[in-house]
């Protein structure tokens, strides 16, 4: 006689997820949004997901209402945030964004009454690491699975970009948080392809999966027109090196602006920066007396697509810097790829994917006259040879990082 089950395993079973990131944010808040696509794509497949986040941070364009709450839910583009409320900063080597961490971190631990349903899963992908340690008490008071995300390697990003002694007190204090993440945590993830040799260097073993960034293919559908103003910013009749994103220091953008001036007596080469940052002012100052360098601001996540559709090659660089080697998953390199033209790219590491798919020209990073060659190139190549390129690109980024694949391998992570 067989029996039928009445229920699902436990594995199956619809799960509530708590996603902590108290930067994340959406396509109409502003960055960041890898938790935004996860919990959206979480959701689809049946599993109620809240993503915490903090009311406040530099990376927001606009903010939630807090207006005599300390924690406020809030449905945002069919996506549920949990919003706390925190100091304010003006920017962001500003000291009070330091007292803001430990305020999130604080008030954290009493989410609980804020919370709709107790979680199953709770997903930690904070940046100071403060964050874990009510993370830790929240999963033991709801015998929840914990997992530990690493999207910056702190404190080793501190000391490498910021340039912060190892034995500088709040280095070492990260340095203990770090340990005790990695080792309390049920689970670790990350977006960094190599970040399991970071593992290595700190003497822990244990298992990490690779979750990158990716595509969301609802934005595909529904990608927003630049504005006609904008759009005749940027020369019709040139060949266009673009760049967008946040400008700032460990995007090395100084030696993409001394490629320019090397080849600022060719007329036909301009080059756009799209976004703003810390550095903004400092690339702006450099580039003031260049005619073939313009600066715009940043523009919704919505219309990326349609900008990108106005360069012939698309750039990526970074600092070089031991910490890359870990890996990188840039969101705009994910972008680039699906605009469907070449990169080039200056960043020290190995096995990246312009190299893999194909779509693009590697070098070194900090080598302005590197970039100057492969710009020559570019320009050099059959206008149907970039496009090829950028096909590539195109046909990789689709077939391995939409965030519908990467939500199905991130929820096979949690054996759910």
């Amino acid at each position: 006689m067989r029996v039928r089950l009445l229920f699902r395993p436990w594995y199956h079973m619809p799960k509530n997820i708590l996603i902590i990131n108290e930067y994340a944010g959406s396509p109409s808040y502003g960055m960041t949004f890898r938790h935004y696509y996860f919990a959206k794509e979480f959701m689809k497949k049946g599993h109620h997901t809240i993503i915490v986040s903090a009311s406040f941070s530099h990376f927001l364009k606009r903010y939630p209402d807090m207006k005599g709450l300390s924690y406020k839910q809030e449905t945002v583009e069919g996506v549920d945030f949990l919003w706390i409320k925190v100091l304010k900063y003006t920017k962001s080597f500003d000291i009070k964004r330091a007292f803001k961490w430990l305020d999130f971190t604080w008030k954290l631990f009493f989410i609980g009454k804020a919370l709709p349903t107790k979680p199953d899963v709770i997903i930690c992908s904070t940046t100071e690491l403060f964050a874990i340690v009510p993370a830790y008490y929240l999963s033991k008071k709801y015998k929840a699975q914990l997992v530990f995300e690493v999207r910056d390697i702190w404190p080793l990003t501190l000391i490498e970009i910021g340039g912060f002694s190892k034995h500088n007190i709040f280095i070492r204090v990260m340095a203990w948080l770090e340990k005790f993440s990695l080792q309390k945590s049920d689970i670790l993830i990350s977006n960094l392809s190599h970040y399991s040799k970071h593992l290595h260097d700190l003497n822990i073993h244990r298992d990490v999966h690779w979750i990158p960034n990716g595509i969301d293919l609802d934005e595909m559908e529904h990608r927003e027109n630049l504005p006609e103003l904008l759009k005749s910013s940027i020369p019709r009749d040139k060949f266009v090196v673009g760049y967008t994103g946040k400008l700032g220091t460990s995007n090395a953008l100084l030696f993409l602006l001394q490629a320019a001036r090397m080849l600022r007596n060719n007329r036909d080469i301009v080059f756009v920066l799209v976004g703003s940052g810390q550095e903004e002012e400092n690339l702006k100052s450099y580039a003031a007396d260049l005619e073939n360098v313009v600066f715009m601001e940043a523009i919704p996540k919505i219309q990326i697509q349609s900008m990108l559709q106005l360069f012939d090659v698309c750039y990526l660089g970074l600092q070089k810097k031991d910490l890359f080697k870990f890996g990188i998953s840039p969101n705009k390199l994910y972008d680039y790829m699906l605009s469907g033209k070449p990169i080039l790219q200056a960043i020290n590491i190995q096995n990246d994917i312009v190299e893999i798919s194909g779509c693009g020209l590697c070098v070194q990073a900090e080598d302005a006259n590197a970039i100057v060659d492969a710009i020559k190139i570019f320009y050099s190549m059959p206008k149907e040879m970039r496009k090829q390129l950028g096909e590539k690109g195109r046909a990789y980024v689709l077939q391995n990082f939409t965030y519908d694949r990467l939500a199905q391998a991130y929820l096979s992570c949690l054996s759910i």
